[in-house]
């Protein structure tokens, strides 16, 4: 719970005077083939007295190129030791909702191909930009050489349009990863370019055998009756919450669905690629047995009702779909209403499995139902368990300063004191949230230590250092959000949240500091070059939430 007083004394910091608020709610010049467009509103939150007429101040921005080649679904691409790969970033039309859009694909497909490697094995793939703008790769979640990470301006040069550039890919870690844009990743992560990379393990599978192993990418898009809505040219717009889709999207369609018979166990592999939103994924009332999440499995297997997935984070769970019928999987969410204070339930549905037919064949309903214990994973940690208990190397805080927004969302920010929720399921204020850009909203992470901000923060460590991070999400910010926090090139744990310490770890890339919490990462620093630390919501990181961090080399092999 926020004071208002304090908010009123930060309104009256970061206010100008009403005269330049006026000014600012004037649209910007745009072209008469582009105009802005109010994004879809639920309209049981009304708009706010004083914004009917303003408009994001920057200029809108959409995909030019007219009748790109029509995108096709995503191909698996198995990739043996020493392979090339061509990978192209181009425009591509797709069709939502009976809509035809100009969108953006890798390799013309949508995801981007599946690309299906060994553990241990390297690969090169020669990149190509058919873009009309800069962009690059980002390998997320690869322990890889940091020449290759994909970072503008750390790890290599944007990648111009027409150009090409060379990535070499070695991956050290089995599991689930994937690839996207680090470039403007607001706008072209959104329109379509990202892909999964699955890295098989070198020895024996640790979990029980399934009859199917099927990929989830969930995503969204922000759509009206006229297509995408714009995203804005020289900052983002959405930079209090992240955009928000109102159209979900799986394996990039709006209507994925499988047909499996009773009594067959499937294993998903799940990906967030979202700018924002955080997936709470159901599958009916069916148990979830929860495998392994980022960079490596969990110590023990678990087994949940439902599988919470920020931004950019993977899981891998098995699901038995024991009798014939149609299971809805789901985004079941306690939404909330700021301008009542209320939640209310809110599920989207994001694909169905049809079960039908003969049963399934072997039987698995047994190993189903057991739970493994994972000795390699406990075994692994058990050579960090030392660090656990010392103080934080580093602290954080997690918060945010915003200046020249327009004066109604300053008001009613300032009513917005009585409840902050730990995590934003659901774009509570979409009309503020569309009309806060980059420009004037910046995401901080502040080094309590020094004071120093974002990449003003260069830490420095030497290769086979373990670091402990802890992060304060502080709740008495301007508008308060959870963040998911992404190292880039290395692996964490994630120790304890608010002082209860977790009791079944698995080494991740990417986890969420919600509002109010501070949670403790313990990283290994076993990578050695130039990388970075930020929020994966992408306004966030566009609109400054990121560090840099350097990891000397002990020359030890890989």
């Amino acid at each position: 719970m926020r004071c208002r007083a304090a908010v009123a004394a930060l309104w009256m910091l970061t206010v100008p005077a009403l005269g330049q608020h006026q000014h600012h709610h004037m649209a910007p010049p745009v072209s008469d083939s582009l105009q802005w467009r109010m994004p879809p509103m639920d309209m049981s939150m009304p708009m706010m007295p004083g914004l009917e007429d303003a408009l994001p101040p920057t200029q809108p921005l959409l995909p030019s190129m007219t009748t790109p080649p029509q995108a096709r679904p995503g191909e698996v691409i198995p990739l043996a030791d020493g392979d090339t790969l061509h990978l192209t970033a181009g425009p591509v039309t797709r069709t939502i909702n009976g809509q035809s859009l100009t969108m953006y694909g890798y390799n013309g497909q949508y995801p981007g191909p599946m690309l299906e490697v060994q553990q241990g094995s390297t690969v090169i793939v020669q990149f190509h930009n058919h873009l009309e703008e800069p962009t690059t790769v980002h390998w997320h979640g690869l322990r890889l050489d940091s020449r290759f990470d994909g970072i503008a301006g750390i790890s290599q040069a944007p990648v111009a349009q027409g150009e090409a550039f060379t990535y070499e890919l070695y991956f050290p870690d089995d599991g689930l990863y994937w690839y996207h844009p680090h470039l403007r990743e607001d706008m072209q992560q959104d329109l379509g370019l990202y892909g999964n990379i699955r890295v098989h393990p070198g020895g024996e599978p640790e979990a029980a055998p399934v009859h199917l192993e099927q990929l989830l990418i969930l995503d969204d898009v922000l759509l009206d009756k006229h297509g995408l809505i714009p995203w804005g040219e020289e900052v983002p717009t959405h930079a209090l919450m992240g955009r928000f889709g109102n159209v979900m999207l799986t394996n990039g369609v709006t209507d994925f669905a499988i047909d499996v018979r009773p009594g067959t166990a499937v294993r998903f592999f799940i990906t967030n690629v979202a700018n924002a939103r955080s997936f709470n994924v159901t599958f009916g009332n069916l148990p979830v047995k929860v495998i392994a999440s980022d960079i490596s499995r969990f110590e023990r297997q678990a087994f949940a009702e439902s599988v919470p997935i920020a931004p950019a984070e993977r899981y891998i769970v098995d699901v038995l779909f024991p009798e014939t019928g149609t299971v809805a999987i789901t985004n079941s969410i306690q939404a909330i209403d700021h301008f009542r204070g209320e939640f209310y339930p809110h599920v989207d549905t994001l694909a169905f499995v049809h079960v039908q037919g003969a049963e399934a064949v072997p039987d698995h309903r047994a190993a189903f139902g057991q739970a493994r214990e994972n000795a390699t994973v406990t075994n692994d940690i058990d050579a960090y368990r030392s660090h656990f208990d010392r103080p934080p190397d580093k602290e954080l805080e997690l918060s945010v300063r915003v200046q020249q927004l327009p004066l109604a969302i300053m008001l009613s920010m300032e009513i917005d004191t009585l409840y902050v929720p730990p995590v934003e399921w659901n774009d509570a204020m979409p009309m503020m949230n569309w009309l806060s850009t980059g420009a004037q909203v910046t995401w901080v992470l502040r080094e309590l230590s020094s004071g120093l901000e974002n990449m003003d923060i260069q830490w420095s460590f030497t290769q086979g250092d373990v670091v402990k991070v802890r992060l304060f999400n502080n709740p008495r910010s301007f508008h308060p959000m959870h963040h998911p926090v992404h190292f880039h090139g290395q692996r964490f744990l994630v120790l304890e949240i608010d002082g209860v310490r977790s009791s079944n770890l698995v080494w991740k890339d990417t986890a969420t500091v919600p509002v109010g919490s501070t949670v403790d990462f313990l990283v290994d620093m076993s990578n050695p070059g130039s990388w970075m630390a930020h929020c994966h919501i992408s306004e966030h990181l566009q609109s400054g939430m990121m560090l840099g961090f350097t990891v000397e080399a002990q020359n030890q092999p890989r």
